[in-house]
């Protein structure tokens, strides 16, 4: 370096000086001993400008050594070693260099990720002070290495279910959100169900009739999450993060897909449910459209859906408007012959509020609770005439198959599923024939399993099922309340209950119509 041979230069000059002075000395030494006679005073003369020679030449040199070193100072620059890690990259002339990369850095991800808070990985980068003389860091190239080594990381927070992560959002306020969206997602919306639930309230303190299309008015009594639900903030990939919409998705639609299984020939429900070790009833419940009779090579079927992870349990109270048939009042004449009739006054509908308490467990029913009545309209009572009673024809007016009923489950299609009839259940488990008739079947149906049908001979008539045990038979005659069977839980049932249906000339028919 240029700085060092001028500082040599120096030093050269210094001991040429040194060297000159010491020659000097040497001469007087000589001219001393060559002139042994020369007086004493000459002799203090000479020695006393030998020592004024050296202290000169000390001072020279003095002076040049402080020079020289004012130059090297001038000249010495401070710079400073980088590390990742403990590892050197490089050297830089400012640490404040360090400081404008990353606020750069982080605008740059920032920009790249704007629906994210992005944090930048500093941690283990430091830097060591050091001195050289005219020292010339390599500060662009370090930078320029630093810059590609500098990783960037989002802020979020992980979505736990019962300790397990299941996502990760952007921040709490995204959680919250997406709870959010998965209750509503299920249950109906309070202010407009609210409504309903009053205008029925109303009406029926009114007298008047419930507007058409208004069959089913929920409103929601209490939403809750059945699974603990927890979140924590995490250092995450940017492309991981969910938005509240995709989290509430993965929340209520499970991540994992559904086992589909093509029927094959000879195949039944049964033997596929063995074969895949899952249950006939959960292939009926994640494909409500099959019926076993009616599968078909080729027909797909879900053998298993996947489950989300979280269950949104709601309670709703529903209020449904149903039209009660009108009684009919029987009038013996004997001046109509045996088996004719005649009606002298014709009956009304009338309309009545029925009001259930629904339990659902992700949209689907779980529970169905009958909760009780009121009358709208009364129904004006039919008036018949009617000839010598022929044994085994009916009335059309209906008894209920079991004393003190309670319905657990109604009539129709309800909730995205049609029910054929109503499901009762009872401390009594005796049933009874509804109205006078003949037997006409006992014993299995596919579903319903131990069953019986009534013919009443007037165009109605009535299936009872999942008996335990029938008590009568095919051919029988029974009047109405004769004891024909014992409530079970045959066939597709998930409890002890009488399903119980009624039919006018091959038409199904809401019980809820002719039982008061």
């Amino acid at each position: 370096m240029k700085g060092s041979k001028d500082f040599r230069h120096a030093e050269e000059t210094q001991v040429e000086a040194t060297s000159t002075v010491q020659a000097s000395g040497h001469a007087e030494q000589d001219i001393d001993h060559s002139s042994p006679a020369e007086p004493k005073r000459q002799r203090w003369s000479a020695a006393r400008k030998w020592i004024a020679g050296t202290a000169g030449a000390a001072v020279v040199i003095a002076g040049l050594v402080f020079a020289g070193n004012q130059y090297v100072d001038a000249q010495t620059v401070p710079y400073y070693h980088v590390y990742i890690h403990g590892e050197e990259i490089g050297t830089i002339d400012d640490p404040a260099r360090l400081e404008q990369l990353y606020s750069q850095k982080r605008q740059e991800y920032q920009n790249k990720y704007p629906d994210v808070a992005m944090k930048l990985h500093t941690e283990g980068i430091t830097t060591k002070l050091e001195k050289g003389f005219k020292a010339e860091p390599n500060t662009r190239e370090t930078m320029d290495k630093l810059s590609g080594k500098l990783k960037a990381y989002a802020e979020g927070v992980e979505l736990k279910v019962n300790g397990k992560v299941v996502g990760i959002v952007k921040d709490q306020a995204t959680v919250n959100a997406a709870l959010e969206r998965v209750k509503l997602k299920f249950a109906p919306q309070t202010a407009a169900s609210g409504a309903g639930g009053a205008t029925a309230k109303k009406l029926a303190a009114s007298g008047k009739a419930l507007p058409q299309k208004t069959a089913a008015q929920p409103a929601v009594k209490s939403v809750r999450i059945e699974e603990k639900v927890t979140s924590a903030p995490v250092q995450t990939d940017p492309n991981k993060i969910l938005t509240a919409e995709e989290a509430a998705k993965m929340l209520t639609t499970g991540q994992e897909a559904p086992l589909v299984y093509t029927v094959q020939e000879g195949d039944t429900i049964s033997s596929i449910a063995k074969e895949f070790h899952v249950t006939q009833k959960e292939i009926f419940a994640n494909n409500p459209q099959v019926k076993e009779k009616y599968m078909q090579i080729g027909d797909q079927l879900k053998l298993t859906v996947p489950k989300p992870p979280l269950t949104v349990t709601t309670v709703e109270k529903v209020s449904e408007q149903v039209a009660t048939a009108p009684d009919i009042e029987i009038r013996k004449s004997k001046d109509l012959p045996a088996g004719k009739s005649k009606v002298v006054r014709p009956g009304q509908e009338g309309l009545k509020v029925m009001n259930y308490v629904v339990t659902k467990q992700n949209g689907k029913v779980v529970d169905e609770q009958w909760v009780g009545q009121t009358v709208i309209k009364p129904s004006l009572t039919e008036v018949v005439l009617q000839g010598t009673k022929v044994p085994g024809k009916g009335s059309g007016r209906f008894a209920w198959p079991v004393s003190g009923a309670n319905i657990s489950s109604s009539y129709g299609t309800r909730w995205g599923r049609m029910h054929k009839g109503i499901d009762i259940v009872s401390g009594n488990r005796t049933i009874k024939a509804a109205d006078d008739g003949t037997v006409t079947f006992t014993g299995q149906i596919s579903g319903y399993g131990n069953a019986i049908i009534i013919s009443h001979g007037n165009g109605y008539e009535t299936l009872y099922g999942h008996l335990r045990s029938i008590s009568t038979h095919a051919g029988a005659r029974v009047d109405q309340g004769d004891p024909i069977g014992i409530m079970g839980s045959t066939g597709h049932s998930t409890g002890t209950h009488l399903h119980f249906e009624i039919h006018k000339n091959g038409s199904i028919q809401n019980p809820m119509k002719y039982l008061n």
